[in-house]
């Protein structure tokens, strides 16, 4: 049995790991588009700071892992999938062969269609490659633009602080990371921002950028102000990696749309991580979640149904973000923004940068989001993925939303459930 797995993230190396385990006799060819050994996105602002040389990044430290595991890594980029014959074709003439075919080619940055946005010193930070032409042009003391502040944004926002670069954030919407906040805590993040030096324009885009000669760019907003930089980082969105799935016949939405069983609308063909449209927790809708908790999660259930058959269904990861913007850290989960009929609780001290927000649903937590509050955020988890009836737990965290944790223990307790904080 021959398994071919398209890309070489969290997703994709969880599965080729997952698949040799389950089935210690099979073929498992692992293709990755980059040079570099397989490596995580999400630890390249700890190489951006210093934290980590970039061999910091893989995703397994040992040279030799995959080999000793038998898993093949082919360095090439698929071009297309015929899902009859059941061939992958590279850049090139070659293709490869498979029996069950796992697609991880995640997601890639994409860069608003300004003018001036290709120019050299625009970069996004998404890739090795990226990091390296970033470090060469943020240096202390550097005017730096940062468009984008959502999650990814306020990452990479955090290591270009820690290397004390001149640093403007712009931000089309009216707050920060508006994706897991509500505008009251997205405006406090904003402020904390600005209280560590960090220039923050919400509401505001970029129009347009230029060349300023010495290798400066010039930036132009919206509002006509003009601002000079070194360096300009697009972190504005990505989109899933589906292209070259074009005729395939493999159904794609905003992701590849997938079945509980994380196979595609074809026999055979399985996706998994952040190019796939997977089942949520909360809502029980398909969407990409393009989170690296959830990646791992996918490429492991996906594994299991390929090899044992359709035995393993995916019962949705919880939506969750854990945010370090300079020090102050922002968490979300589940439906934060609430649901039709539901209820809120809310605890707000701007002063002190602390905040907490429940959402019910009846007499079930069923989101939350905090600020400066991290001795909740295993509680909140906990209390939405196990969808517990909190009874008068209920009145008591609308009055006094901090009193999660003896909630929960009550919880755990009235239905003799083992307390996991993790």
């Amino acid at each position: 049995m021959h398994h071919v797995i398209i890309g070489a993230g969290p997703a994709g190396v969880n599965a080729a790991e997952h698949l040799r385990k389950y089935d210690p006799s099979c073929i498992v060819t692992m293709l990755a588009a980059e040079q570099d050994p397989p490596y995580s996105r999400m630890a390249i602002p700890y190489y951006l700071v210093g934290n980590i040389p970039a061999e910091g990044t893989h995703l397994r430290k040992n040279n030799l892992h995959f080999q000793n595991k038998g898993i093949f890594v082919h360095h090439a980029r698929a071009s297309s999938v015929d899902t009859d014959a059941k061939q992958v074709h590279l850049l090139g003439d070659d293709s490869l062969e498979y029996d069950k075919l796992l697609i991880a080619t995640g997601a890639t940055a994409v860069k608003p269609p300004i003018p001036g946005v290709d120019l050299e010193g625009v970069y996004n930070c998404w890739s090795l490659a990226d990091a390296h032409k970033i470090i060469e042009r943020a240096e202390p003391g550097s005017k730096v633009i940062l468009m984008g502040a959502g999650f990814i944004g306020c990452i990479i926002l955090e290591a270009l602080a820690s290397r004390q670069v001149d640093l403007t954030v712009i931000e089309m919407e009216d707050r920060m990371v508006s994706r897991m906040t509500n505008e009251t805590m997205g405006t406090m993040i904003k402020d904390w921002c600005e209280n560590k030096g960090i220039r923050t324009l919400t509401s505001t885009r970029v129009d347009e950028i230029t060349e300023a000669g010495a290798g400066k760019l010039s930036v132009k907003t919206n509002g006509g102000e003009t601002l000079e930089a070194d360096l300009v980082i697009c972190a504005t969105g990505v989109r899933s990696n589906t292209a070259f799935l074009d005729g395939s016949g493999i159904e794609v939405d905003m992701g590849i749309v997938v079945d509980d069983f994380m196979q595609t609308s074809k026999p055979d063909v399985y996706a998994a991580g952040d190019v796939a449209q997977g089942r949520d927790f909360s809502t029980g809708d398909y969407y990409v979640q393009a989170i690296q908790p959830t990646a791992v999660e996918h490429g492991k259930i996906a594994a299991q149904n390929m090899v044992q058959g359709h035995q393993t269904p995916h019962v949705g990861n919880v939506n969750m973000n854990v945010l370090d913007t300079v020090g102050l850290i922002s968490t979300s989960f589940g439906m934060w923004m609430g649901v039709p009929g539901g209820d809120e609780s809310e605890l707000c001290d701007k002063d002190d940068f602390k905040y907490l927000n429940l959402q019910f649903k009846d007499d079930v937590l069923v989101g939350a989001s905090s600020l400066g509050m991290t001795q909740h955020v295993g509680v909140m988890r906990g209390l939405i993925q196990t969808g517990a009836h909190l009874g008068d737990w209920k009145q008591k965290l609308m009055e006094n939303p901090s009193r999660l944790s003896e909630a929960y223990l009550a919880s755990a307790q009235s239905q003799h459930q083992p307390l996991t904080f993790d």
